[in-house]
């Protein structure tokens, strides 16, 4: 999805995306319009997929660490 009001998330750290997420999620039950509440939709759900791959690179580098710093380091057999 594209949407030339977004800002580029590259720009914003983890809890500016997880606040952007709450405030639109507001603004979206506050909207009465279903025109304008399709808009802020299709925003929220940029916002939360961003946050998705977000979350899943850190779990993903966590794991690569763990499997780095393995019993393989702590065995030591002489």
């Amino acid at each position: 999805m594209f949407n030339p009001l977004v800002d580029d998330f590259s720009e914003l750290t983890d809890t500016e995306i997880e606040n952007k997420i709450i405030e639109l999620g507001k603004k979206y039950w506050q909207a009465r319009n279903p025109q304008l509440q399709a808009q802020i939709a299709t925003i929220l759900e940029m916002y939360k997929e961003e946050a998705r791959s977000r979350r899943a690179k850190a779990y993903q580098k966590q794991n690569n660490q763990d499997l780095d710093n393995g019993l393989d380091n702590l065995i030591n057999v002489s």
